[in-house]
């Protein structure tokens, strides 16, 4: 499960919006909303995601346990 509150975060402090990230990793702004809402994303996304928002952290946001 994806930690969205600290992916939300990560794009804030970057100063991008969730529409930008959306159009980079190749998905509409509502698709991007209702991964975020599920806290699923594909692996090719969240590829594209860490290294396009430059996260460190990536295993505690995008495999984080429940």
């Amino acid at each position: 499960m994806i930690q969205t509150d600290e992916l939300r975060g990560i794009i804030a402090k970057r100063r991008m919006s969730q529409a930008e990230v959306a159009s980079v990793i190749g998905i509409s702004p509502k698709t991007f909303y209702n991964k975020m809402k599920k806290g699923v994303f594909g692996s090719d996304e969240i590829e594209t995601m860490i290294t396009y928002l430059k996260i460190d952290n990536a295993m505690d946001i995008f495999f984080a346990q429940k």
